[in-house]
């Protein structure tokens, strides 16, 4: 069970870190909001997926 919280952690931490840099560019860029929406939404239900799913293992750890 450790390992599965520390495989999600880790994932939540690469996701955040993805969506840190990909998030301005995207909003930066000219015409990047129009065509890469459904990219910055599927990250965003990613990482809130990730959020409950730590959270959870958080849980049945301790």
């Amino acid at each position: 069970m450790t390992i599965a919280f520390q495989l999600a952690l880790f994932s939540l931490i690469v996701s955040s870190s993805i969506l840190l840099v990909t998030l301005p560019v995207v909003f930066a860029s000219p015409d990047g909001w129009s065509s890469n929406k459904k990219v910055v939404f599927s990250g965003t239900s990613v990482w809130i997926g990730l959020v409950f799913l730590v959270g959870i293992l958080n849980s049945l750890i301790s």
